[in-house]
Parts: C-alpha cells; sequence; structure tokens
C-alpha cells in the first residue's frame, strides 16, 4: 500500500512539473499577443494624430481664406460704383479746367459762387471716394509704368528725360492695391535716357481733404 501511495504521489509530481513546464510556451504566447495589440494601439493613434492635424491645418487655410474674400469684398466691393461716379468727377473737373483765371476775375459774383459750388462738390466727391479706398493720383513727371499708366501720346521736349510722364489728361485712380483706373498720360520723348526715380503717388483727395 505504501508503494503504491509512493508511486501516486511520483506521478502527480511528475504532472505538476509538466504542467509547469508547459506554461511558459503560453505566458509568451500571451506577451506576443499583448505587444502586437500594443503596437496596432500605437499605429492607431498616429493616425489619428495624423488626421487630426491635417483637419487643423486645413481648418487654418479656409479661415486664411475667408478673411482673405471678407476683405477684398469690404475693400473691392464698391468698385463698380466707383469706377461709375468717376465719369461725375471727370465731368466736374473739366467744368473746372473751362473757368480759366481771367474768366473767373472778370466773372460776375453769381458765376464765381457758382464756380466755387463746383469746386468745393468735386473736393467732397473726392473725400467720399477716399473713405471707400478710393483715391487719385496725377503722375506728372514721374517714370511712365504701363501698369498704372496708358500713355496717349508722345510729347518730343529734349527737356524732359525720355520716358517719363510729360503731361497728365486725365488722373487716375486706385483702390486699394489695384488700378481702378491708369492715368492718361503724354510721355516724352528726345530728352536724356535716364528717366528720373518714380516718386510717391501724389494722392490728390488727400490734398484736398488738407484743403477743405
Amino acid at each position: 500500500m505504501r508503494g503504491n501511495a509512493t508511486m501516486s504521489k511520483d506521478m502527480t509530481e511528475q504532472t505538476a512539473r509538466a504542467e509547469d513546464a508547459a506554461a511558459p510556451p503560453e505566458e509568451a504566447a500571451s506577451s506576443t499577443k499583448q505587444a502586437g495589440a500594443q503596437a496596432d494601439s500605437a499605429a492607431l493613434a498616429a493616425e489619428f494624430k495624423d488626421k487630426l492635424l491635417r483637419t487643423l491645418a486645413e481648418m487654418e487655410n479656409l479661415r486664411k481664406r475667408t478673411e482673405r474674400e471678407v476683405t477684398d469684398a469690404r475693400v473691392y466691393g464698391v468698385t463698380s460704383f466707383a469706377r461709375d461716379v468717376l465719369a461725375v468727377a471727370d465731368n466736374m473737373r473739366r467744368a473746372l479746367d473751362a473757368v480759366t483765371p481771367e474768366l473767373r476775375a472778370s466773372a460776375e459774383p453769381g458765376v464765381k459762387a457758382l464756380v466755387d459750388g463746383v469746386e468745393l462738390t468735386e473736393r467732397e466727391l473726392l473725400k467720399a471716394l477716399e473713405k471707400n479706398g478710393v483715391r487719385q493720383y496725377t503722375p506728372q513727371g514721374e517714370k511712365f509704368d504701363p501698369n498704372v499708366h496708358q500713355a496717349i501720346y508722345e510729347v518730343p521736349d529734349a527737356s524732359v528725360p525720355a520716358g517719363s510722364v510729360a503731361q497728365v489728361v486725365q488722373p487716375g485712380y486706385m483702390i486699394g492695391e489695384r488700378v481702378l483706373r491708369p492715368a492718361m498720360v503724354g510721355v516724352s520723348k528726345g530728352g536724356p535716357k535716364t528717366a528720373p526715380v518714380s516718386r510717391p503717388v501724389n494722392d490728390k483727395s488727400t490734398a484736398a481733404t488738407e484743403d477743405s
């Protein structure tokens, strides 16, 4: 009986040792599976982060584009109306240019008051245009620039540098950073080759504001 008990005990211990020997591979498999799950989780997190960054970048680009569109609409939304108003300003200037200093000096008080009224109206019109981002410029003496000037004839004058604006037939207008209407000018020829340095845009509307 004692021998059978001893044999049974030995078999139990062998079984336990066999089970213990079989345990490590299962734990290794479990560790491998856990490591694979962690790798998948890290890859998924990286993918989500990349998508988030892309979405944020697209939203920022959309915000900037929307701001530009709103700014352009505010600055250039009056372009069509301003271009129509220029015809009124041109007619006022033509009327005033038709009144020579001699004619004004000999005119009756009523006529002088009429001329003064037209001048005041022109100044107010230029101020209103300036408030809406439209400014007038006269490039007299500046180097001819086809981007902002429109040449309509040449002026033979050896005393003026060739390629410069010798005469301004009609002033130009800018709206924001764009040309609303180029200045119509006469360009000199026959003078020195070197043209003068271009001066800053002459904003007559600002001058009109200061005068008023």
